[in-house]
């Protein structure tokens, strides 16, 4: 949802420069920071996620030593 976001963000942003719209620049602007935020939040979900499976693993081996 972070990429969609950006993308519909840039869009706006370009409209509103070409258009010499500030609101629609600055609507923009901060979508394309929520989609910027959104993705990272995605990432570092997915970065836990594989910590976890990691440290599951570990705990594994060790219980069948």
């Amino acid at each position: 949802m972070g990429i969609a976001e950006q993308a519909k963000g840039a869009i706006k942003e370009k409209v509103g420069d070409l258009t010499d719209q500030e609101d629609l620049q600055a609507e923009g602007e901060a979508q394309k920071e929520k989609g910027e935020a959104e993705t990272a939040e995605t990432v570092a979900k997915a970065k836990a996620q594989k910590a976890e499976k990691e440290a599951d693993a570990l705990d594994q081996q060790a219980s069948d030593l």
